[in-house]
Parts: structure tokens; sequence; C-alpha cells
């Protein structure tokens, strides 16, 4: 008799039914194999996400990646530099607290690749993916800007040689002070743009050291001059693939009428002369800043002497933070010796929690990294560094063939050891002096003659109205940096009121003529000519400001006091 039904056994023996399920057991059991991928709605979301952000037409990756047809045609090599965790670029190690918008792959997206790759990469469905394709750079990504910023000239790169830092000046034409959430950077040739920063200059100092108006300067080190307590402390950074971020309701930051935007560019020559022309996209909110961030730098650049050949040059550094505090995000930076470089912080208990850990540093691909949740550390916690240097003829990127001795110094060739932290009082009030002061004294722990640490303290000093506690610092910064307009200013200030005025009117005098157009020295020296019985002199002054600046207040109001007597 046929059977029809093998699984309806109740007509089988005992003995019989059991050795049937005995041979199929191990069948039921297997799971059906698994789909097998396909780009539409497997690839496409890793791809899209992970890959285009720099692989678009026109972008820095050698070849787009925005269709199923451009990457089916480097699908192989896809399968490859993600297997070895080569791309997408990620330096961080994986760690307990995690970074927003990482671009690591986990390992089932590396097997769906895989899978993919070996199935024949098919296209699967015609419906649309289930993640777009991504605009390119002639979108902006944040929508429509509120202002459109142009650099004034075109710079050209040379085709060969070191690189370049080129600092672009970009004035944005505003009628009234605005409150910007964020910012976005679209060079005009990305494939040679290594990363760039944005430095706000509110005075326009950096003007002068431009030899044709518009056309910018080169340096990697940008020092603006400006008031010490005005901090900004947001991370403006972008480089190739970077998605903008925009400040959540709180946390934007000022810019007024007739302030800069330095654009500091790193620029790579590509083997044949190419041109840049830089644009900067802002959006404005009418939400005013209630929290204000901080930039704390930990560095020990004065430790480094890298010896030739030593495989690995150790630098660290540590500081405490002064109150309760949220860590937003952390940027290391090195130079092409650096290896391993790690961040940590011991909290007063002991615990010690990892900040970053990097252990095969490349420069091609530094970052800014934003925590996923705000990190919250008590006062009292120890913030630390560790970096490591290869100046070995074994490492790679070493610039120096064979090996040399290296300093510490801003070219590429020289090395740098940083690490930035974006840091918040947890409370919500304005802390950013407290950080400045415990960075300053810190600072100067390490280096007496530090020209900013001397400056801030100074400062600070004379913003709680400890004239006499800024009078010491103050000179120093004089000293180590003569040519400061504003630090002198600030140190005839200090002079003037501890009651040093015939000292504090020379160094007035002296600021002024640095720097002409420095009204506030210039509005400080009428006071202290007018004091001194010199009124002609004080009304010639007030009047060269009013002749700049016809709306100015406080040297309309002062003159009308010394005309009227």
């Amino acid at each position: 008799m046929a059977v029809t039904n093998p699984l309806n056994l109740r007509w089988w023996s005992s003995k019989k039914r059991s050795s049937l399920v005995a041979l199929l057991l191990p069948v039921l059991l297997v799971p059906a194999a698994a789909a097998t991928p396909d780009f539409a709605h497997d690839i496409a979301p890793i791809v899209y996400s992970k890959c285009a952000p720099c692989h678009y037409s026109g972008g820095p990756g050698p070849f787009p990646l925005t269709s199923y047809a451009e990457v089916r045609k480097h699908s192989l090599q896809i399968q490859t530099v993600t297997s070895s965790r080569y791309m997408p670029p990620w330096l961080p190690s994986e760690q307990p607290i995690h970074f927003a918008d990482e671009l690591r792959l986990t390992d089932q997206q590396l097997q769906t690749i895989s899978n993919w790759v070996r199935a024949g990469s098919p296209e699967g469905s015609s419906e649309v993916p289930t993640t777009p394709a991504p605009t390119t750079d002639e979108t902006w990504r944040l929508g429509p800007p509120d202002l459109i910023v142009k650099a004034a000239q075109t710079f050209h790169v040379p085709a060969a040689g070191r690189d370049v830092f080129w600092n672009f000046i970009l004035t944005p034409q505003l009628t009234q002070g605005r409150f910007v959430r964020a910012i976005d950077i679209r060079p005009s040739n990305p494939k040679i743009v290594h990363h760039a920063n944005v430095i706000i200059d509110r005075t326009g100092s950096q003007r002068m050291r431009e030899t044709t108006p518009g056309q910018g300067f080169p340096g990697m080190d940008v020092t603006v001059l400006g008031s010490p307590l005005d901090l900004n402390g947001h991370f403006l950074f972008w480089k190739p693939g970077s998605i903008p971020w925009s400040e959540p309701d709180g946390l934007s930051w000022r810019l007024n009428p007739g302030n800069d935007l330095i654009l500091n560019m790193h620029l790579q020559p590509s083997g044949k002369p190419e041109t840049e022309l830089p644009t900067i996209a802002l959006y404005f909110t009418d939400k005013p800043p209630t929290r204000f961030p901080y930039l704390l730098q930990l560095e020990h650049d004065g430790s480094l002497d890298i010896p030739a050949g030593r495989s690995d040059f150790v630098i660290t550094d540590s500081m405490k933070l002064p109150v309760d505090t949220e860590v937003l995000a952390v940027y290391p930076h090195a130079h092409y010796l650096g290896k391993l470089l790690e961040a940590w912080a011991t909290k007063p208990d002991g615990t010690r929690v990892q900040l970053i850990r990097i252990p095969a540093w490349d420069p091609n691909w530094q970052a800014v990294y934003r925590y996923e949740q705000p990190l919250l550390l008590p006062a009292g916690t120890m913030v630390s560094m560790r970096y490591h240097y290869d100046n070995s003829s074994a490492n790679p990127r070493n610039p120096h063939h064979p090996p040399k001795r290296v300093e510490g110094g801003n070219q590429a060739t020289d090395e740098m050891g940083h690490l930035w932290l974006e840091v918040l009082p947890e409370k919500g009030r304005d802390a950013r002096r407290v950080y400045a002061e415990a960075w300053a004294h810190h600072q100067l722990e390490k280096y007496p003659d530090d020209y900013s640490a001397n400056l801030t303290l100074g400062s600070l000093a004379l913003s709680r109205l400890h004239a006499q506690d800024a009078v010491e610092p103050l000179r120093k910064a004089v000293r180590l940096q003569p040519n400061d307009a504003i630090a002198r200013n600030l140190y005839a200030e200090s002079l003037d009121a501890t009651g040093r005025m015939t000292e504090a009117l020379a160094q007035f005098r002296l600021a002024v003529k640095q720097k002409p157009d420095f009204d506030n020295a210039r509005f400080n020296l009428a006071h202290a000519l007018a004091r001194t019985g010199d009124k002609a002199g004080a009304i010639e002054n007030l009047r060269v400001i009013l002749a700049a600046h016809h709306d100015d207040p406080a040297a309309k109001a002062y003159l009308d006091q010394l005309t009227a007597q």
C-alpha cells in the first residue's frame, strides 16, 4: 500500500514509527535557509549611510557609490576593504560609552556584505530602496541655509610638495547680531581638502596677516586677538564625509556684524595644480544660548622631543575638573608619528572611564567624536591623556627617510599631542571662566611663561576687580607678546586700577599706537588723559572713535560731558 502522508503514522507499528521519527528529526530541526541579501533592502542602507557621504560624484572618495550599478561594480573591492575594517574609516576602538554616528560596521553588517557578494550581488526588488540615495554636496545637507558666505579669492594649490595650511577670511554680511545653531562647509575641490576648522575673529586681528585684502594667509596654528573672556566652546570642525552638527536649543553661539570667520584648511597636493574656493553655510536660530560649553585642552607639546629611530615615545597630561561636568565630545590630534592615542577619566572614587582609545592613529581620518549621551563626571575627576609615537623607519607614515629627531611644532613634519574635550557644567550655569582658570593654572605648572595662560589669569583677576592679582600675569603676557595691543591694554587697565597712572598712560598710548582702530584702548586712553588734566587730548581721541563709529554711545556721552565742562 502506498504511503501518501508519511507523517501520518497512526497505522504504523510503534517500532516503525520510532525509527521514522529518528530518521526525520534532524531534517525537521534544520532552520530554513536565510534569505539571500539583496541591494535594495540589505546593502543600500549600509552603503548609503556609511560610504556614500564620501563616495559621490565629485566627492573625496575615488569613485561614487550612490546607485546599484556603482556599488555592484565595486562589490568585491567593498567586501575586501570592509572585512579588513580599512573602510569605512573609524579610528576609535569599541568601548562601553558609545559615540554618535559611529561609522564602524557591525559583524552582522560585514556578514551581510559578504553573503551578498557571494550570491552574485543581486539587486532585489525594483522598489525604492529602504534607504534613499544620499544627496551630494550640490544640496546643503541641513536644508537651505540662512546665509551663505564665500571666500573672496581662489587659492592655488601647487601640484606637489608639502601639505598646505591656508586660512581664508570670510566676513558674513550682517546688520544685527545673530545666534548660530549650525554651519556647513563646502570646499570647491573636496578631493584636496584634508580637514578644516572655523575660528571666530571678533576684532579683525587676522586681516593684518594678509598681504593682499581677501587673499588669506598661510599657517596651521591660528591665534586670534580678542578678549580672553570671550570664550567660544564649540567644535566648528569639518572633514570630508562629516555630518554637519546642529546644536540643540540653548547651545547656539553669537555672531555679530563685522565678525570674521577664519576658515583654516589643510590642503594636500594631488600631483597637478589645483584650486580651492570654499563656501560656508550658516543656520540661525532665534533661541539665544542658555548653556555655554568650553573647549578644555590637554596637551604636552613641550615634552615632544622624539629621537630618530625611537619606536615608542610617550607623552602624558592630566588635569582635575573643577566642577561637576558633562562631556559632550572629544577631539584627539597628533601628526604622522602618532601611534596609540588614549584618554580616560578617573573619578574621585577611583572609577576609571575610557574617553577614547585609538590603537592605530591615522591623521588622515581624524575627527571630532560626539558622545551618544553626555558623559557625567563629578568635580575632582582627573582627565588624562597618553599618546605614543613611532619615529622609526617601520612607521609607514613617517615623513622623514631616514628618520630624524622630531620636536613639537606647527608644521605637518613636526609633532603635536592635543586632546580637546567639549564640556558643560552639569548644573547649567556658565562655568567657562572656572574652566579657563583651572586650565591656566594647569598650563603654567608645565610652562610658566605660557602667554595665553598668563593673559587668561590676568584677565580673570581684572574681571573680578582683583587688579593687584592681575598686574603680574598681564605684565608677563605683554613681555611674551609685546605686539599684542589687547594684552597691553589690559595690562594698562590693571596699572590704572592699582594707582600707577603714569605707567598706565604710557601703556595705553602704546596699545593705541600698535592698533589705531582699537576703540577700547583709545577710550581708556581718553579717560586717563582727562584724569591727568589733558582734556584736549581726551577730546581728540574721542573724536577719532566717533569719526569711525558715529553711533558709539559711550564715546558720544563722554565727549558731551567733557565739552560741557
